[in-house]
């Protein structure tokens, strides 16, 4: 788990980092960390991995709380193509299919649209 936060820490548009979890046993791992954005957004990275299961989620979101966008992979949305993994843009109903992506695909996504 310690390459994600490096991952967070080399980031251009990662401006702080504030950790909220941070488990590293042999057994579990969880990650969840706030980020503050360049552009003032903020990205809520969490991870969980033990030896049988794996979750993520990628919520970006405004400085003000409004979504922009979700990926994880919250086993909730069976009709979905890509399911388990899903993304929710710009509100929690708006549910797209996604395949599985990682921190560093995430943060290119968003860095693209803040340089725009």
């Amino acid at each position: 788990m310690y390459y994600l936060l490096n991952i967070l820490q080399k980031s251009k548009i990662v401006s702080d980092l504030n950790i909220l979890n941070f488990v590293d046993e042999e057994d579990i791992q969880v990650f969840y960390i706030k980020a503050i954005l360049t552009n003032k957004s903020i990205l809520f990275v969490r991870e969980l991995a033990t030896s049988s299961e794996s979750k993520y989620s990628y919520h970006w979101q405004t400085k003000s709380g409004k979504l922009i966008c979700r990926w994880d992979n919250a086993p909730h949305y069976l009709n979905i193509k890509t399911f388990p993994h899903h993304k929710h843009e710009n509100t929690k109903e708006n549910v797209l299919p996604s395949d599985e992506i990682t921190l560093e695909k995430v943060l290119m996504v968003i860095e693209k649209k803040i340089e725009k």
